[in-house]
């Protein structure tokens, strides 16, 4: 058996362990001996795949204490699709687009019918901070609040998770610092204010419509413009499209 199926074998046996139910969530995985026996694996196999569970989040090593089952809730797994998400060019991310005009749509749908005068407020804060900075940083800073909010008070932690991952991506992509940027700085601005007010009005048909509005721009934009990934260091200090 080569070292990569071995490895391969090793995966898959622990992630069935932990899908069956076998290894719950929390519970500390057996120990290595006996690991290796049942699978049929050599001990450099078995971490090999323990770190690849780590990395998904599934698995957490303790040191000095073992290795754990972690508590598999669904926004921390959903989480490390940013692993493999980050890799997407451009051309890619657009394809996923779809799913995220439906997703989108979906949560503000959901922020309108549950919808507090406090969420409210925090949404028009957060786009009268947003209009008024000329600050890239800031300005970036408070459009993810602006929709991390909306997908708080859309009231599911896994969804929301996922759209911060698709947004991430997504942000990577500059149009604002382009010589178009200020023209549709200005629109995303607007199309904030009418999915911000949909919330208020409690009205889930029009900020379903305005999210997908909202997401279908972005993605024009990017289609259109067509701009590179911006490096990690550049990305900080620039406004960043939703």
């Amino acid at each position: 058996m080569s070292a990569v199926s071995a490895v391969d074998k090793a995966f898959h046996g622990l992630r069935h362990m932990i899908a069956s139910g076998r290894l719950g969530p929390g519970e500390r995985i057996p120990p290595e001996g006996e690991l290796c026996e049942e699978l049929g694996v050599s001990r450099g196999s078995l971490r090999e795949a323990v770190r690849m569970l780590a990395a998904l989040g599934v698995i957490e090593p303790r040191h000095g204490s073992g290795t754990y089952v972690s508590q598999l809730r669904p926004e921390d797994v959903i989480g490390s699709l940013s692993l493999t998400l980050e890799l997407l060019p451009l051309s890619g991310l657009l394809e996923v687009y779809e799913i995220r005009r439906v997703l989108e749509a979906h949560v503000a749908a959901q922020a309108a019918a549950r919808s507090t005068p406090e969420s409210v407020r925090t949404l028009f804060s957060l786009i009268e901070e947003m209009e008024a900075t000329t600050d890239p940083a800031k300005a970036s800073e408070l459009d993810h609040r602006f929709h991390a909010e909306i997908a708080r008070v859309g009231g599911n932690p896994t969804l929301a998770t996922l759209l911060a991952v698709f947004r991430a991506r997504s942000r990577k992509y500059q149009v604002f610092t382009l010589p178009e940027g200020p023209r549709m700085r200005a629109k995303s601005d607007e199309d904030h204010r009418v999915l911000a007010t949909a919330i208020a009005d409690r009205d889930p048909v029009a900020a379903s419509g305005a999210a997908q509005a909202h997401v279908a721009q972005t993605e024009r934009w990017l289609r259109a413009l067509m701009p590179p990934v911006e490096e990690e260091q550049g990305a900080d200090a620039r406004t960043k499209n939703d």
